[in-house]
């Protein structure tokens, strides 16, 4: 329950020793390794872009616990070559303050800098934070790697980080087992709670498996149901086998994956400034649940190895526990008195239909002609628009999105997002059902039926003013979405989520809103580079 009193601090639970795994694999790797910490890690916040090609095979996610891993980025070998400087993110953060107050150059900042007392060079500068200079904490690079955290919980700390660079393990890849769950007692469940909810996970991960071999026995039945081209599918070579299985694995996860619990486990990696980690702990402090203070006292432990200074600020604000009570309380008016009738017993239907809406708003005199010469020269997604569309706002949205697709369209960098987690209804792939596919109705009517309990459950304890409800969402429990931002990033947006590799969900809900887009702007139709969301 929201309580009017200050979260307790945790004590951090993160300490164990290193030594072994850096000697086993460092060694052999250290080449490699460095390349990958000085550049890989930095690539990973491109949301549609994976590090790795091929995608790795599907593996099965066992428990873990929750662990904080502080990464330090080394100078790459040419660096050191180039006799380059290499400091550390506080006194890196020190020197950057010190051209706001000089214009002698880096080489005369470094020269004035004392090798025996580092100390004394990073206080003077760190100490203006204390004045509200808290510009100086953004130049101090942080990468962190979050091991054993909910889903939910990676929601979270996205719509908290949205400018974050990093990535999250995909549920589009990896099969996910019961013993991936968190543990209750680490998301603070105990006695009658805690066994019927482990009973409820239970059942939702016996969904997870029956759905998942049903779409398996659908790819493999059906291939032309994957969009999988037919030249693959002709293709007799190993390299073609291994894709065309690959594939087929995604379409069934893709479609399996709604009856995954919110609270089974995930890693994420992230990198961005002191700054950004200072106020991501404050709110996970702040916070009313047990997982997100036990992730933010461990955050904080790794903080202190790298920007120490900051560390006093990574605490619990009155501030924001007010203002997280608040959006609970406004979440939890949502709910209404008695829930939504998708999730009430014998529905006629346990999914709200996505309604998509829009909303622009165009600058004085421009036309939507103008919109249209401003794509003459886009060639593809990430290619640049004209004046006209990046001056123009937008707020889009959807009644109702599966929780699953919240996650992706939730990391998008612009603007800002509005997703209450009031639930309105379950989505478990029905309409993705072959034709006259009867047992196909049969196995998703009994899994649907685990949903809808579930997020039933999930708007029940809403309306009670437990916030541990967001442990009995799954990923198909839907949600309201929106989204505001500029024309530009909007179109860009539009096209990633249709394009080659794309979630067919996600793909559908930004089809809709480019119809409507369309209807009052035309003349961009065509020049909008939309896809058909093809698997990759």
């Amino acid at each position: 329950m929201f309580s009017d009193t200050l979260p307790v601090s945790h004590t951090p639970t993160n300490q164990y020793d290193h030594r072994e795994l850096i000697a086993r694999i460092w060694q052999p790797c250290k080449p490699y390794f460095i390349r990958l910490a000085g550049y890989a890690f930095l690539a990973a916040g491109m949301a549609d872009i994976s590090l790795f090609s091929p995608r790795p095979a599907a593996i099965i996610i066992g428990p873990k616990p929750m662990r904080v891993i502080q990464t330090a980025l080394r100078a790459t070998p040419a660096t050191e070559k180039a006799n380059r400087p290499a400091l550390t993110p506080e006194l890196l953060a020190a020197t950057g303050a010190r051209y706001s107050r000089s214009n002698e150059g880096l080489e005369a900042i470094l020269a004035k800098i004392d090798p025996q007392n580092l100390d004394k060079s990073v206080d003077s500068i760190f100490r203006m934070i204390d004045y509200g200079h808290q510009s100086i904490a953004d130049m101090a690079p942080v990468a962190l790697f979050i091991d054993g955290v909910s889903i939910w919980l990676a929601y979270y700390i996205w719509t908290l980080c949205p400018t974050a660079g990093g990535q999250e393990s995909s549920t589009r890849y990896i099969k996910l087992a019961p013993e991936g769950l968190v543990p209750t007692a680490d998301l603070g469940l105990s006695g009658a709670f805690s066994a019927e909810w482990s009973a409820a996970m239970a059942e939702s991960f016996q969904a997870y498996q029956r759905t998942l071999e049903f779409w398996e026995t659908v790819a493999a039945e059906n291939p032309g149901v994957t969009g999988i081209p037919k030249s693959l599918l002709e293709d007799a070579s190993d390299q073609a086998k291994k894709k065309v299985a690959r594939m087929r694995r995604n379409y069934s996860f893709d479609r399996a994956r709604y009856f995954l619990p919110s609270a089974v486990s995930t890693n994420v990696m992230l990198i961005m400034s002191a700054r950004g980690w200072v106020m991501l702990c404050q709110h996970l402090l702040s916070h009313p649940l047990e997982e997100p203070r036990r992730l933010g006292a461990a955050i904080r432990a790794e903080l202190e190895l790298c920007v120490p200074r900051m560390v006093k600020h990574a605490c619990v604000k009155e501030s924001v526990v007010a203002e997280l009570k608040q959006e609970f309380e406004l979440c939890r008016s949502l709910a209404g008195a008695t829930g939504p009738k998708t999730l009430e017993p014998g529905a006629a239907a346990f999914d709200h239909p996505p309604v998509p809406a829009i909303q622009v708003m165009v600058p004085p005199g421009v036309t939507g002609g103008d919109l249209g010469r401003d794509l003459a020269f886009h060639d593809n997604r990430y290619a640049g628009t004209g004046p006209h569309l990046r001056r123009t706002a937008v707020r889009f949205g959807w009644e109702a999105v599966a929780f699953a697709e919240v996650r992706d369209l939730n990391r998008h960098r612009t603007g800002s997002k509005y997703c209450p987690l009031a639930p309105v209804g379950f989505y478990c792939a029905t309409d993705q059902l072959p034709a006259g596919s009867k047992k196909g109705m049969d196995v998703l009517a009994a899994a649907a039926e685990v949903g809808r309990r579930a997020s039933a459950k999930a708007t029940a304890l809403l309306r009670q003013g437990d916030p541990a409800y967001v442990y009995w969402m799954l990923l198909g429990t839907q949600v309201p979405f929106e989204h505001v931002t500029t024309a530009d990033k909007f179109i860009y947006e539009a096209e990633l989520r249709t394009g080659v590799g794309a979630h067919y969900r996600y793909a559908r809900h930004l089809r809709d809103a480019l119809a409507l887009w369309y209807k009052s702007y035309p003349e961009t139709k065509g020049l909008i580079l939309e896809g058909s969301a093809e698997p990759e």
